[in-house]
């Protein structure tokens, strides 16, 4: 049996679509001159790993989210590994410095999950954008 949902359940997701688009549009007008000042690295099992970064002039979240990312997909690939899956990111600002704390699995073979990274892929991403990686 197939059941057709209307009203809010279909319109909410196209609505929802349309906002973000405005945020991105918005978002890629800022003026983004960010300053990178840094990525910790510590090793709590050998296929998790935390990552702190630190940069200022960062938009939003997104924007130390995506250093963090970029660390941990460079990282993978100086271990050894090809992958990376992301477990959790806490983000915070003080003083104009944006700061993430995050963690991830590496590992050489696609993980299961629904948050991974093909690290080459990624790092090419972030040399095309000017991030730094570790």
């Amino acid at each position: 049996m197939i059941r057709v949902r209307t009203g809010w359940a279909i319109a909410a997701p196209a609505f929802c679509g349309l906002i973000a688009c405005a945020d991105a549009a918005e978002r890629d007008e800022r003026p983004f001159n960010p300053e990178y000042l840094g990525v910790e690295t510590r090793m709590m099992d050998n296929e998790l790993v935390n990552f702190h970064v630190s940069m200022r002039g960062a938009r939003d979240d997104s924007d130390v989210i995506d250093y963090a990312r970029c660390a941990a997909a460079q990282y993978a690939l100086i271990r050894g590994y090809g992958f990376a899956r992301h477990l959790r990111t806490n983000v915070a600002r003080e003083g104009g410095i944006s700061r993430a704390d995050a963690v991830y699995t590496i590992s050489p073979a696609l993980p299961r999950g629904l948050r991974t990274i093909d690290s080459e892929v990624v790092v090419a991403d972030c040399q095309e954008q000017n991030i730094p990686t570790v």
